[in-house]
Protein backbone atom coordinates (compact mmCIF):
# COMPACT_ATOMS: atom_id res chain seq x y z
CA UNK A 1 0.00 0.00 0.00
CA UNK A 2 1.91 3.05 -1.24
CA UNK A 3 0.99 6.58 -0.22
CA UNK A 4 0.62 9.76 -2.21
CA UNK A 5 2.81 12.30 -0.38
CA UNK A 6 3.19 15.99 -1.14
CA UNK A 7 5.29 16.42 2.00
CA UNK A 8 5.97 14.82 5.39
CA UNK A 9 6.82 16.17 8.84
CA UNK A 10 7.24 15.02 12.43
CA UNK A 11 5.61 17.18 15.10
CA UNK A 12 6.13 17.55 18.82
CA UNK A 13 3.22 19.92 19.45
CA UNK A 14 0.17 17.72 19.97
CA UNK A 15 -2.25 20.49 20.89
CA UNK A 16 -5.66 20.34 19.21
CA UNK A 17 -4.98 23.77 17.70
CA UNK A 18 -1.78 22.64 15.97
CA UNK A 19 -3.20 19.31 14.82
CA UNK A 20 -6.39 20.90 13.45
CA UNK A 21 -4.29 23.46 11.58
CA UNK A 22 -2.11 20.77 10.00
CA UNK A 23 -5.09 18.62 9.00
CA UNK A 24 -6.50 21.75 7.38
CA UNK A 25 -3.26 21.96 5.35
CA UNK A 26 -3.72 18.44 4.02
CA UNK A 27 -1.59 16.62 6.59
CA UNK A 28 -2.81 13.47 8.33
CA UNK A 29 -1.31 11.27 11.01
CA UNK A 30 0.46 8.13 9.82
CA UNK A 31 1.91 5.02 11.41
CA UNK A 32 5.72 5.22 10.98
CA UNK A 33 6.24 6.88 14.36
CA UNK A 34 4.94 9.22 17.04
CA UNK A 35 4.30 12.67 15.57
CA UNK A 36 4.63 11.55 11.94
CA UNK A 37 2.28 13.28 9.47
CA UNK A 38 2.17 13.25 5.68
CA UNK A 39 0.54 15.77 3.39
CA UNK A 40 -1.59 13.99 0.84
CA UNK A 41 -4.68 14.26 -1.34
CA UNK A 42 -6.75 14.14 1.80
CA UNK A 43 -10.52 13.64 1.69
CA UNK A 44 -12.88 15.05 4.29
CA UNK A 45 -16.59 15.69 4.84
CA UNK A 46 -17.86 19.04 6.06
CA UNK A 47 -20.37 17.64 8.53
CA UNK A 48 -22.51 20.78 8.49
CA UNK A 49 -23.38 19.81 4.92
CA UNK A 50 -23.63 16.06 5.37
CA UNK A 51 -26.83 14.07 5.34
CA UNK A 52 -27.43 10.41 4.60
CA UNK A 53 -28.38 9.59 1.03
CA UNK A 54 -31.00 6.98 0.22
CA UNK A 55 -28.18 4.56 -0.66
CA UNK A 56 -26.44 5.25 2.66
CA UNK A 57 -29.69 4.52 4.49
CA UNK A 58 -30.18 1.30 2.51
CA UNK A 59 -26.74 0.04 3.52
CA UNK A 60 -27.29 0.88 7.18
CA UNK A 61 -30.64 -0.90 7.06
CA UNK A 62 -29.04 -4.04 5.59
CA UNK A 63 -26.40 -4.02 8.33
CA UNK A 64 -28.53 -2.91 11.26
CA UNK A 65 -27.23 -5.84 13.34
CA UNK A 66 -23.71 -4.39 13.17
CA UNK A 67 -22.99 -2.91 16.57
CA UNK A 68 -20.70 0.10 17.10
CA UNK A 69 -18.52 0.75 20.14
CA UNK A 70 -15.72 3.20 20.96
CA UNK A 71 -12.61 2.57 23.04
CA UNK A 72 -9.80 4.83 24.15
CA UNK A 73 -6.23 4.02 23.14
CA UNK A 74 -4.07 2.46 24.44
CA UNK A 75 -6.51 -0.45 24.30
CA UNK A 76 -6.18 -2.75 27.31
CA UNK A 77 -8.18 -5.63 25.80
CA UNK A 78 -5.88 -6.20 22.82
CA UNK A 79 -5.59 -9.80 21.61
CA UNK A 80 -3.61 -11.46 18.85
CA UNK A 81 -6.83 -12.06 16.89
CA UNK A 82 -7.17 -8.30 16.32
CA UNK A 83 -3.67 -8.08 14.86
CA UNK A 84 -4.30 -11.12 12.65
CA UNK A 85 -7.55 -9.62 11.32
CA UNK A 86 -5.72 -6.40 10.42
CA UNK A 87 -2.80 -8.21 8.77
CA UNK A 88 -5.08 -10.52 6.76
CA UNK A 89 -7.31 -7.62 5.66
CA UNK A 90 -4.49 -5.39 4.39
CA UNK A 91 -2.62 -8.32 2.82
CA UNK A 92 -5.75 -9.29 0.87
CA UNK A 93 -6.51 -5.71 -0.17
CA UNK A 94 -3.02 -4.36 -0.84
CA UNK A 95 -0.46 -7.18 -0.82
CA UNK A 96 2.10 -8.83 1.46
CA UNK A 97 3.89 -6.69 4.01
CA UNK A 98 1.34 -3.88 3.93
CA UNK A 99 0.34 -3.85 7.58
CA UNK A 100 1.78 -6.27 10.13
CA UNK A 101 0.14 -7.66 13.24
CA UNK A 102 3.01 -6.17 15.25
CA UNK A 103 2.34 -2.68 13.88
CA UNK A 104 -1.34 -3.08 14.74
CA UNK A 105 -0.40 -4.04 18.29
CA UNK A 106 1.93 -1.03 18.51
CA UNK A 107 -0.77 1.39 17.36
CA UNK A 108 -3.35 -0.02 19.75
CA UNK A 109 -1.30 -0.61 22.89
CA UNK A 110 1.15 2.33 23.00
CA UNK A 111 0.71 6.10 23.01
CA UNK A 112 1.10 6.63 19.29
CA UNK A 113 -0.65 9.15 17.00
CA UNK A 114 -4.09 7.60 17.32
CA UNK A 115 -6.31 7.78 20.38
CA UNK A 116 -9.55 6.01 19.52
CA UNK A 117 -10.54 2.51 18.43
CA UNK A 118 -13.94 1.80 16.91
CA UNK A 119 -15.19 -1.74 17.32
CA UNK A 120 -17.93 -3.35 15.24
CA UNK A 121 -19.69 -6.56 16.16
CA UNK A 122 -22.91 -8.50 15.91
CA UNK A 123 -24.54 -10.83 18.41
CA UNK A 124 -22.29 -13.68 17.30
CA UNK A 125 -18.80 -12.26 16.99
CA UNK A 126 -16.46 -9.33 16.54
CA UNK A 127 -16.60 -8.17 12.91
CA UNK A 128 -14.03 -5.39 12.54
CA UNK A 129 -12.25 -2.34 13.89
CA UNK A 130 -11.07 1.11 12.83
CA UNK A 131 -8.05 2.91 14.27
CA UNK A 132 -8.82 6.63 14.55
CA UNK A 133 -7.68 10.01 15.76
CA UNK A 134 -10.26 12.21 17.48
CA UNK A 135 -10.33 15.61 19.10
CA UNK A 136 -13.09 18.11 19.80
CA UNK A 137 -13.28 19.35 16.21
CA UNK A 138 -12.22 16.50 13.94
CA UNK A 139 -12.26 12.74 13.52
CA UNK A 140 -9.77 10.92 11.32
CA UNK A 141 -11.13 7.52 10.30
CA UNK A 142 -7.74 6.10 9.50
CA UNK A 143 -7.17 2.32 9.42
CA UNK A 144 -10.33 0.20 9.13
CA UNK A 145 -10.13 -3.58 8.91
CA UNK A 146 -12.61 -6.43 9.15
CA UNK A 147 -13.02 -10.16 8.62
CA UNK A 148 -12.68 -11.07 4.94
CA UNK A 149 -12.86 -14.85 5.38
CA UNK A 150 -15.32 -16.01 2.67
CA UNK A 151 -16.43 -18.90 4.88
CA UNK A 152 -17.21 -16.64 7.81
CA UNK A 153 -20.82 -15.91 8.73
CA UNK A 154 -19.86 -12.36 9.71
CA UNK A 155 -18.95 -11.41 6.16
CA UNK A 156 -21.33 -8.97 4.50
CA UNK A 157 -20.57 -7.13 1.23
CA UNK A 158 -21.70 -3.91 2.88
CA UNK A 159 -19.55 -4.27 6.01
CA UNK A 160 -16.84 -1.78 5.05
CA UNK A 161 -19.24 0.93 3.96
CA UNK A 162 -21.46 0.39 7.00
CA UNK A 163 -18.45 0.81 9.29
CA UNK A 164 -17.54 4.10 7.61
CA UNK A 165 -21.12 5.37 7.69
CA UNK A 166 -21.42 4.62 11.40
CA UNK A 167 -18.19 6.55 11.99
CA UNK A 168 -19.55 9.51 9.98
CA UNK A 169 -22.76 9.46 11.99
CA UNK A 170 -20.74 9.31 15.22
CA UNK A 171 -18.71 12.35 14.15
CA UNK A 172 -21.81 14.34 13.23
CA UNK A 173 -23.67 13.38 16.41
CA UNK A 174 -20.64 14.44 18.47
CA UNK A 175 -20.51 17.86 16.82
CA UNK A 176 -17.28 17.45 14.87
CA UNK A 177 -16.64 19.95 12.10
CA UNK A 178 -14.92 17.46 9.79
CA UNK A 179 -14.37 13.75 9.42
CA UNK A 180 -11.25 12.83 7.44
CA UNK A 181 -11.46 9.64 5.39
CA UNK A 182 -7.83 9.18 4.35
CA UNK A 183 -6.50 9.94 0.90
CA UNK A 184 -7.71 9.62 -2.69
CA UNK A 185 -4.70 8.13 -4.46
CA UNK A 186 -6.28 6.10 -7.25
CA UNK A 187 -9.55 4.69 -8.55
CA UNK A 188 -9.92 2.42 -5.51
CA UNK A 189 -10.80 5.57 -3.54
CA UNK A 190 -13.80 6.48 -5.68
CA UNK A 191 -16.22 4.95 -3.17
CA UNK A 192 -15.36 7.88 -0.85
CA UNK A 193 -16.79 10.40 -3.32
CA UNK A 194 -20.45 9.56 -2.70
CA UNK A 195 -20.89 11.62 0.47
CA UNK A 196 -22.57 15.00 0.66
CA UNK A 197 -20.26 17.75 1.89
CA UNK A 198 -17.13 16.09 0.50
CA UNK A 199 -13.94 18.11 -0.08
CA UNK A 200 -10.44 17.09 -1.19
CA UNK A 201 -7.02 18.66 -0.79
CA UNK A 202 -5.39 19.29 -4.17
CA UNK A 203 -1.93 20.10 -2.84
CA UNK A 204 -2.65 23.78 -2.24
CA UNK A 205 -6.26 24.16 -1.14
CA UNK A 206 -9.48 22.30 -0.37
CA UNK A 207 -11.43 21.65 -3.54
CA UNK A 208 -15.13 20.80 -3.91
CA UNK A 209 -15.02 19.89 -7.62
CA UNK A 210 -15.63 16.14 -7.54
CA UNK A 211 -15.60 15.84 -11.34
CA UNK A 212 -12.02 17.08 -11.34
CA UNK A 213 -11.08 14.51 -8.72
CA UNK A 214 -12.82 11.71 -10.62
CA UNK A 215 -10.77 12.57 -13.70
CA UNK A 216 -7.58 12.43 -11.63
CA UNK A 217 -8.53 9.03 -10.25
CA UNK A 218 -9.22 7.40 -13.61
Amino acid sequence: MSYLKFNEITIDDFSDKNINSLYNEGYVFGRPGKGYMNQTRSVRINLDKFELSSENKRILKKTEDLGFRTYDLPYTEYSWEIGKTAKDFYTTKFGDGTFSANKTKELLTTRHNFNKLFGYDNERASVGYAICYENKNILHYSYPFYDLNPMSYVLNPNTGMSMMLQAINYAKENNKKYIYLGSAKDEKAKYKLQFKGLEWFDGKKWNKDLDELKNILK
